[in-house]
């Protein structure tokens, strides 16, 4: 009898994997997960470090989302939001606006956090065009920056080893690597400025200093642009409250959602934007102004029903209240690390840390990324029953905000015992 391992090596092709290197080894093949674990078709348990990538929040299996899911079943599971309408769907909105930064009132659903941002920039080109400023059409975004893999969000994209190949595809963007370089750029051509909010993601886990995103809301208030926020990782508490921006008491123009929006159950992603770009489409059927986007799942009732379940457990259970401790706690392991050889860099915020590790810490050597430093600390990790994913030579923790504090000691103790092993 062929095995599921055996099929899996047959017949699928992962991401952001070199399936050459998948294919001459085992895969780990999850069955179960409750709270912050996952099980393997083995029986083997697992610490679920990375939240199943940044999207799981209170835990696998959390009885309140669950059951929403069931409940929507014995309704209806999707119908079209093109023309209709539905009730899980206006019940998420009204809540989104209601947590989001003063100021965000409307509520544009998608699939994912790329297509959240395809739709900011294709709402904040058409914006410029339906106020009769059609030489608004330049996008600055900042290096290292992840948005998405679809090809606009790839555009805004700055990190060469995943976005170079696709170059040929791509509109321009005018890249910058900080404010300066900001101002030395703008003119009466810019249309937006996007940015991950206090925190790069994929580009490494890498923090802006304190006030840049403020002042990037001046800049862009002052010289007309529009502020696109990619909330798609940091939103729903992962810094430690619901939104990044709140840190800064910061209004974007357009800011996306995705990940955690569902708790880590389905695929679904909001695009939040103001009463002056939603007014910039409104007009006669004979002006064209509508906004021409869509997607067959738009509004899909069962997401809106879990992200609507998810959103009530942050109220019902003070989530960001109780895992203020859990956010100390994370600090505190990963500063323990700082010391530790060919630890070169540690970074954390809220319930996000980075462990970065060096060749030489004192001159700052990179190990090659052809070393897989970081890959195999991770499969150390994973051999002692923690699951994460690297960034380059950076190894990344960002658990469900339900671990407890003895989950949480072994998956800091789990990586510091893996770094030793590696840069042995």
């Amino acid at each position: 009898m062929t095995s599921l391992a055996d099929k899996d090596h047959r017949y699928l092709w992962h991401p952001f994997t070199q399936m050459k290197d998948w294919l001459a080894d085992e895969p780990v093949i999850i069955e179960s997960g409750e709270g912050a674990m996952l099980r393997d078709t083995k029986g083997r348990e697992y610490i679920d470090a990375n939240s199943s990538i940044w999207t799981n929040l209170h835990g696998h299996r959390h009885p309140a989302i669950t059951q929403a899911i069931k409940d929507q079943l014995d309704r209806v599971a999707h119908s079209s939001f093109l023309g209709l309408s539905n009730a899980p769907a206006i019940q998420l909105a009204e809540k989104l606006v209601n947590i989001a930064p003063h100021g965000l009132t409307r509520v544009f659903y998608s699939d994912d956090g790329s297509t959240a941002m395809e739709v900011a920039i294709k709402m904040a080109l058409q914006y410029w065009q339906n106020r009769q400023q059609p030489q608004r059409t330049n996008f600055v975004a900042f290096a290292d920056a992840y948005h998405g893999d679809t090809l606009g969000a790839v555009s805004l994209g700055g990190i060469d080893l995943f976005h170079a190949t696709f170059k040929p595809l791509l509109f321009d963007v005018v890249r910058v690597k900080d404010m300066a370089g900001l101002r030395r750029v703008v003119d009466g051509t810019l249309a937006a400025v996007v940015i991950e909010p206090l925190i790069q993601g994929a580009g490494g886990m890498k923090l802006w200093p304190r006030g840049l995103l403020k002042e990037l809301r001046a800049f862009c208030s002052q010289n007309g642009a529009l502020l696109i926020a990619d909330e798609v990782m940091t939103g729903f508490g992962r810094t430690g409250r619901m939104f990044a921006c709140e840190h800064e008491g910061v209004t974007p123009d357009l800011m996306a959602v995705a990940k955690g929006l569902t708790g880590g159950y389905l695929p679904l992603a909001a695009t939040l934007t103001t009463e002056e770009i939603f007014g910039a489409f409104l007009g006669e059927y004979s002006e064209f102004k509508t906004f021409f986007h869509g997607h067959s799942y738009t509004g899909n009732q069962l997401g809106c029903a879990a992200a609507v379940a998810n959103l009530r457990v942050f109220e019902e259970d003070q989530t960001l209240e109780k895992m203020r401790p859990m956010c100390e706690q994370l600090r505190a392991g990963l500063e323990a690390l700082r010391t530790r050889p060919h630890v070169g860099d540690v970074r954390h915020l809220g319930m996000i840390g980075a462990v970065e590790l060096f060749k030489d810490v004192s001159t700052k050597e990179p190990y090659p990324l052809t070393d897989r430093i970081g890959m195999k600390a991770c499969a150390e990790m994973r051999q002692r029953g923690v699951l994460t994913r690297p960034i380059g030579n950076t190894i990344v923790l960002m658990p469900p905000y339900c671990i407890t504090r003895p989950q949480l000691d072994r998956v800091l103790s789990v990586l510091a015992e893996a770094i030793l092993v590696v840069v042995a």
